[in-house]
């Protein structure tokens, strides 16, 4: 799943190859995709591309007073085209999920693999209509996202700081991938409590959240839409590397499984060289 840092390189590649320019048309290909209906889509042609942002992994296209703001969830990708086939896609068929044609005759596709559609595509007057952005906590690279700040949002929460570091609602923008990484740079446990963290400890993990999330953020600068994915992967020192050596210390990377994910992490840097439960896995050797 395309997270901050990602979202965050989209940004910056759609504010060079999108702002000022106009949109000819915007065609919605599946019937899951779009999740408003007013104003319609239509409402965009002819309109002029003002602005790009980014609201934790949602990415917003500014045109007019109207923004067409989406979600990328798990297997959606953005990709640009600098033209486009003349005869019009076939709506259902392929990954296909929405075309944006520019006047010019550049563009983007957004496409999504797999039978499960997650990715969301809103039309609004005012991003705070997506009811995923309403809820969103604070940006983590925000510059008022200070060791304080962090330590305020942790008070009173009483769970493991891997569930809530993917909390959009705490913070924005963190999901299984960089929480991984971000937990093995820090040197904790996912299933460390938050209630129990030190103050020593909120620290190092404020600093391991900033430092990881920035570091993405620089790789993943410049490249095309393209190559998001690979730039991602191939960061990756936990996250994606089930049985392979930990860069830091040589021990074997472990997984933990669950019915829809799995989190990554190093024994002798996180957990004090003991493996965690994988009640999952037990299950299956029984």
């Amino acid at each position: 799943m395309p997270e901050l840092p990602e979202v965050e390189a989209l940004r910056v590649f759609l504010d060079e190859h999108l702002v000022g320019k106009e949109i000819d048309r915007v065609l919605p290909l599946t019937v899951s995709v779009l999740k408003t209906y007013d104003p319609p889509l239509t409402a965009l042609h002819g309109s002029t591309v003002t602005g790009i942002a980014r609201h934790g992994k949602f990415l917003d296209i500014g045109a007019g007073p109207l923004h067409l703001i989406t979600h990328l969830a798990r297997a959606g990708r953005l990709r640009w085209k600098d033209s486009f086939p003349t005869a019009p896609p076939r709506p259902g068929k392929g990954p296909l999920a929405l075309r944006t044609v520019l006047t010019g005759g550049d563009g983007f596709d957004l496409t999504e693999a797999g039978t499960t559609k997650r990715l969301s595509v809103y039309l609004v007057h005012d991003a705070a209509e997506v009811p995923g952005i309403a809820r969103l906590g604070p940006d983590p690279l925000d510059d008022s996202f200070d060791r304080d700040t962090f330590a305020a949002l942790l008070a009173g929460e009483r769970r493991r700081i891997k569930g809530a570091l993917r909390d959009q609602s705490l913070i924005a923008g963190i999901g299984n991938a960089y929480s991984d990484e971000i937990l093995h740079t820090a040197k904790m446990s996912p299933y460390l409590l938050t209630a129990n963290l030190t103050d020593d400890e909120i620290t190092r993990l404020h600093t391991a959240l900033r430092a990881t999330l920035r570091d993405a953020v620089a790789r993943s600068s410049g490249l095309a839409a393209g190559k998001l994915k690979a730039e991602k992967k191939s960061g990756m020192r936990v996250h994606g590397r089930t049985g392979e050596a930990c860069p830091v210390c040589g021990d074997t990377i472990r997984e933990v499984s669950f019915s829809d994910s799995s989190l990554q992490y190093c024994p002798t840097c996180q957990t004090g060289g003991r493996p965690l439960a994988d009640r999952r896995l037990s299950r299956l050797l029984k």
